[in-house]
């Protein structure tokens, strides 16, 4: 057990020197306990500096697919970076990228079989949009530069990939990139055209072929969009949608990029999500569950008949990633890869995400529990709202958002508490994980709308 003394030592540390990635708490949160200082983690499990375990809710961020503490990783990571650690990726290769490449691109669908690999799904992001913009330009279409995005959408945040989501930060950083035009995302609960279903799918692929036509197919390189979008609130689209955006991109010569980083890997019970829509992106970017953030990796798949247009050039891309194809990191994703497949994983999460979706159900007794979406794996969200009727949200910054994101972690569940509080834990949850986690919340939100009972309609 760390002594009190080292355990203040480390939040101290942390406070003082630390600069933490954006946090769903302020600064005075943090500091009156709200950070927490994890030192291990078992399954599905987590410890911090205190000796506290906690239910990891979101699989650190839609990452851990195998789960915390496999010590095998480590040691396929140590026996590469024995041998060899780093070579850089332009001209030159090492086995272990190689052989990954060769994993990927035997498990994505249809010909996705040429891989770009990268560090992060940031990257990911950037590299595809690069390739569909190049390719355009290779075939003779020097205007097509134009990229259609959708509202809500989460693609990273880098410079490019921050320009397609469009955030708040966009008051600090902007003007983004131009020619970035947003459309509206699938959404079964409040869907932009008041519709239910299919209908209001059917209405947001068609107004993706209207965007089109008002930038000019002339202009327009690529159509991108997660398959299943965790940032907009998990909202399964019918596979209809899918179906008709891929016509659509084929009709006026536009590529389609399916964003897979929080998707792809079993998140949703399957390999990748687009096998449920029965389609085939043009290029498909994934990261996170690839190497189960063991270690930074991702890629970029491409349709061979992309890749051949860069032959001639040879296969030349005008873009590169310094740490792509790192020697430790493909090792890692590998042996995360043999995992999953020996021990049946993905399997797991279509089990165990269908066993969760149900209990979360049951939270809609409670008055500000709006929507609970799910049912494809490990993937759910519980919608919460003022007034089930209005279908009124609080918005990310009310007190009770944030008293539930505190309660919630002080109870023993890690998760992301905004309008939405979404759940993605590792695919080895068990049942009784499951519960535990749904019984939390429960608990938390019995004593929270207590506090703003005079809010709730």
């Amino acid at each position: 057990m760390t002594s009190l003394q080292s355990r203040h030592a480390l939040e101290s540390k942390a406070l003082d020197h630390l600069w933490l990635h954006s946090n769903d708490l302020e600064w005075n949160e943090l500091v009156d306990g709200g950070l927490r200082v994890f030192v291990e983690g078992r399954g599905s499990t987590l410890i911090d500096v205190n000796g506290k375990q906690y239910i990891d809710g979101l699989a650190g961020l839609f990452v851990v697919a195998i789960g915390h503490g496999r010590t095998e990783i480590g040691e396929a990571m140590a026996a590469q970076a024995g041998k060899l650690a780093y070579t850089a990726a332009s001209n030159a290769a090492n086995p272990a990228a190689i052989a990954l490449a060769e994993k990927i691109s035997s498990l994505t669908p249809g010909d996705l079989d040429r891989v770009f690999l990268c560090s992060g799904g940031s990257e990911a992001v950037e590299s595809a949009m690069k390739i569909a913009k190049q390719v355009q330009v290779m075939r003779g279409f020097a205007k097509r530069y134009k990229i259609i995005a959708r509202r809500g959408s989460y693609h990273g945040t880098t410079f490019g990939a921050a320009s397609l989501t469009g955030s708040a930060s966009e008051k600090y950083f902007g003007p983004f990139m131009p020619g970035v035009s947003k459309v509206p995302n699938p959404n079964h609960y409040r869907n932009d055209f008041g519709l239910e279903g299919e209908a209001g799918d059917i209405m947001c692929a068609r107004f993706v072929e209207q965007e089109i036509l008002t930038q000019g197919p002339e202009n327009v390189a690529a159509v991108i969009g997660e398959p299943i979008s965790a940032a907009n609130g998990t909202h399964i689209p019918t596979p209809t949608y899918w179906k008709m955006l891929r016509e659509i991109c084929d009709r006026y010569g536009v590529l389609l990029i399916m964003d897979e980083v929080i998707t792809g890997w079993g998140r949703t019970g399957k390999v990748f999500a687009a096998e449920h829509f029965g389609v085939v992106p043009d290029i498909m970017t994934m990261a996170k569950g690839l190497s189960s953030g063991y270690a930074p990796a991702a890629a970029v798949a491409v349709r061979s008949s992309i890749f051949d247009d860069f032959r001639p050039d040879g296969n030349a891309l005008a873009h590169l990633i310094t740490f792509g194809g790192h020697a430790v990191a493909a090792a890692a994703a590998l042996k995360n890869i043999e995992i999953m497949e020996r021990e049946n994983l993905i399997e797991r999460s279509a089990e165990m995400g269908s066993y969760l979706f149900e209990l979360a159900q049951g939270l809609q007794s409670h008055p500000t529990v709006g929507d609970v979406r799910g049912g494809k794996g490990l993937l759910c969200a519980i919608d919460f709202v003022k007034d089930k009727t209005t279908r009124e949200a609080w918005g990310t910054s009310h007190p009770f958002i944030r008293k539930m994101a505190l309660r919630t972690q002080e109870e023993g569940l890690v998760t992301r508490v905004w309008d939405v509080l979404h759940l993605a834990p590792p695919f080895v949850l068990t049942r009784g994980e499951a519960e535990q986690a749904i019984d939390i919340i429960d608990r938390c939100l019995t004593e929270v709308e207590s506090e703003f009972a005079d809010e709730i309609s």
